[in-house]
């Protein structure tokens, strides 16, 4: 997005805060593209004959965060939040398609390369969300860094804006939860 639209949507949530609805009908459509190009990201990386489409991934994400009541701060923040619903989402699909079917077809999800390994590798849904859960008590800030970085798609800047820390200290911490997340899920 440009700086305009970026500028736009930070208005229109900081209005929609303070209490005018309006300001979340005309939020929308700026948002919308940009939160179905984040669906398809998350359905790319599922197994081929996922059930779940990318517009009912964004409207199931859509209705959760509205559900609630965020204070929003800023377009990164609103995003970051965005990844975390859509996260939730995924991970309540392949639980219960995988309570259906226990043991046999769980959802997989493939890793992007530059995430966490020079190699693509398929990392079960349920287990990325348990290793992600266990970083967060080991060290919040880097589990919110990965959900931010490699759900969002947020970049480093977006990223240490919402999390209100420097670029190079985002970078650093970016590295270290990429390793420590390769290895727990290689394990």
């Amino acid at each position: 997005m440009d700086a305009e639209p970026r500028h736009d949507v930070t208005e229109l949530l900081l209005r929609w805060r303070g209490g005018d609805q309006q300001a979340l009908e005309r939020m929308l459509p700026l948002v919308y593209d940009e939160l179905r190009r984040l669906a398809r990201r998350y359905l790319q990386q599922e197994q081929p004959g996922h059930t779940l489409q990318s517009t009912a991934l964004v409207h199931e994400a859509y209705l959760r965060m509205m559900d609630q009541k965020a204070t929003w701060q800023n377009r990164a923040h609103f995003f970051g939040i965005a990844a975390q619903m859509m996260r939730r989402v995924l991970v309540d699909h392949a639980r219960s398609r995988g309570a259906a079917k226990r043991g046999e077809g769980a959802r997989r999800v493939t890793l992007d390369a530059g995430i966490v390994a020079p190699v693509k590798t398929e990392v079960d849904i349920e287990a990325l969300d348990e290793a992600l859960a266990h970083l967060r008590k080991i060290d919040p800030r880097q589990e919110k860094i990965i959900e931010l970085r490699f759900f969002a798609g947020l970049s480093v800047e977006d990223t240490s804006e919402v999390l209100q820390l420097s670029p190079s200290t985002v970078k650093r911490e970016w590295a270290t939860a990429k390793a420590w997340l390769y290895r727990e899920l290689t394990a």
